[in-house]
């Protein structure tokens, strides 16, 4: 496809959106703030996600222009708001969704307000989460959507995404309901409050979340692009003939198996970054390496009896899952002969023990046939732990799409 041919067809899926987007009559808006809608619809599917974590202090009368890319295509638009980390109630006055056009700038037509139990704000009590009312309209695959929302009163421990790979927006005052890119003049790195999105799609439609650190999360890959290896994964799922469409990334950068720190432990945050999520079909497991490298004492059967736990869990929730080897890592400063006896003991495990439904092999993918212990020059993103945008495609393109959807 030329270029030139491939712009108009972006611009004709953004038109055709900003349609959809408009569709519907306006409804009246309480004033009251809404109570928590905290559970999701067994029809809808994640189609975006990203872990929440402790994202620094707060800012009172603060607008976020969340830019997030989508995977399954669908309609009725729902978006999950989190204050999984505040100490206090956390209220949204306003919120909309509309289409990247660039930057700041919005497609024209297509930012359309969201509600909460058909009010235009919501209060989030300490530790939960809320979900908004469908949004009449269908989103399709792939697509820059833009989640808009400004609070009056944050104050304290702030709930977001650390590292998102992607340009987003901020400001002072309530600039939702613009589609101009005017008001927005601060940038940021970080996804904040905004922890999921889904879609209702077609019927029988199902999804995975990635579980996972820093590789998982896309670091080394080429920022605002879109590159990280589930990335990859979901662009592969939309054109196969596969069931399995949504994609939700559930990597936080340092995040270990066992121990808190760098976001909670896998353990610690399944339920809410994982098993939560609405339509899942299969976890995908791809953590250890922190665990290993922190020489905190934790032997291969400890990380064993994690992923075990982490399995038995998935299981009891009717959930799939598909587990890889830990890459290689030689040449990262913490890497030593001990830790890499640990690697190899939990690779044979993976790979062999039958616990898993499904196993991907990132370790050989990763791997150099000339030093096993060492990541391929042509994949490693310089660090010798982080794979580049190649390594990230090509672990995109060892996973089996069918082992993705076991029918449990």
């Amino acid at each position: 496809m030329s270029a030139r041919r491939a712009r108009l067809c972006r611009t004709a899926a953004l038109l055709l959106l900003a349609a959809a987007f408009q569709a519907g009559p306006a409804q009246a808006q309480p004033q009251a703030p809404a109570q928590v809608t905290a559970v999701n619809d067994p029809k809808d599917v994640v189609t975006w996600g990203a872990s929440a974590d402790h994202l620094g202090d707060g800012v009172a009368d603060r607008s976020y222009r969340l830019v997030v890319h989508t995977s399954v295509a669908g309609g009725d638009l729902r978006i999950r708001l989190s204050n999984a980390f505040g100490d206090r109630p956390l209220t949204f006055d306003s919120a909309y969704a509309g289409v990247q056009k660039a930057g700041a700038a919005l497609v024209p037509g297509s930012n359309r307000r969201l509600t909460f139990g058909g009010a235009k704000s919501v209060t989030i009590p300490a530790g939960e989460v809320a979900y908004s009312d469908p949004l009449p309209g269908r989103l399709p695959a792939a697509t820059n959507l833009v989640v808009s929302i400004h609070t009056p009163d944050a104050a304290g421990p702030a709930t977001g995404h650390g590292m998102a790979m992607q340009t987003s927006y901020a400001t002072q005052g309530d600039h939702t309901g613009e589609e101009g890119a005017t008001a927005w003049t601060d940038t940021t790195g970080s996804w904040y409050y905004l922890d999921a999105v889904s879609v209702r799609p077609s019927a029988g439609i199902g999804a995975v979340v990635t579980l996972g650190d820093s590789i998982t999360d896309g670091w080394a890959s080429t920022s605002d692009l879109d590159r990280r290896w589930p990335d990859y994964l979901a662009r592969r799922l939309q054109s196969a003939h596969t069931t399995v469409k949504g994609v939700a990334n559930e990597g936080i950068s340092g995040n270990k198996v066992l121990a808190d720190g760098a976001g909670q432990s896998a353990l610690n945050r399944l339920q809410r970054d994982v098993l939560s999520q609405p339509g899942v079909r299969t976890v995908f497991l791809f953590e250890g390496v922190n665990d290993i490298k922190a020489h905190s004492g934790v032997t291969a059967q400890d990380l064993i009896a994690g992923y075990r736990e982490i399995i038995e869990r998935a299981h009891a929730a009717g959930k799939c899952v598909v587990g890889s080897t830990v890459g290689p890592f030689k040449g990262w400063p913490e890497w030593d002969a001990a830790g890499e006896a640990v690697r190899q003991e939990v690779n044979q495990f993976i790979r062999s023990s039958g616990e898993l439904d499904a196993v991907t092999d990132f370790d050989h993918i990763l791997r150099s046939p000339y030093d096993q212990e060492r990541m391929l020059p042509f994949l490693d993103g310089g660090d010798h732990i982080h794979p580049n945008d190649k390594g990230m495609a090509a672990m995109a393109d060892a996973v089996d799409l069918k082992a993705l959807d076991c029918g449990k």
